[in-house]
């Protein structure tokens, strides 16, 4: 599995946590995928569309021997089987999967734009993402990750649902 991804995921209807911990076994349970990090849990205030309950988002780095453009489809099977409805953009959902990175890639089709061209403006996204890949930097940019947050102003919408566990298999995280 020669390609690294970043993963933004989030859930704000139904059981958030189970939405979260459903998506991220499917993800395992993909044989192109591995699973190699996760976030700890961050509840955040709803961003765009305010009048919604609010989110639980992680960010996971995958290894894959996907391409990009097949890593969107499983990521958009998985959102289906979790029973995501496209009604209200950056309106509420059971689960919401978005590619971040892929490798140093740069894309922008129709379809699919890599990076993610709002990830450095969201709090949500750089606080759980920079938890798991702190030196990361975007493509094309000299800059790491944690200068974006630290230019970001509002940043008081995420708070730490649940610690990840340093050391621990990725799915403790969603244990009781």
């Amino acid at each position: 599995m020669s390609n690294t991804a970043y993963l933004s995921l989030g859930s704000n209807i139904g059981e958030r946590l189970q939405n979260l911990r459903e998506a991220v076994l499917m993800l395992e349970k993909n044989e192109s995928i591995e699973v190699v990090s996760v976030s700890s849990i961050y509840e955040t205030d709803p961003v765009g569309f305010e009048e919604q309950e609010m989110f639980l988002n992680i960010a996971v780095q995958v290894r894959t021997s996907l391409s990009p453009f097949d890593l969107l489809g499983a990521c958009q099977d998985i959102e289906q089987r979790l029973g995501r409805k496209r009604i209200l953009r950056w309106g509420p959902r059971t689960i919401d999967l978005d590619i971040l990175l892929f490798n140093h890639e740069n894309i922008e089709s129709e379809k699919l734009i890599i990076p993610h061209p709002r990830m450095e403006e969201r709090a949500f996204v750089l606080i759980p993402l920079i938890e798991i890949a702190p030196f990361v930097k975007v493509p094309n940019k000299s800059t790491h990750l944690k200068e974006s947050l630290e230019l970001l102003h509002d940043k008081e919408g995420v708070r730490v649902w649940r610690h990840q566990k340093n050391g621990e298999d990725v799915f403790e995280l969603f244990e009781n």
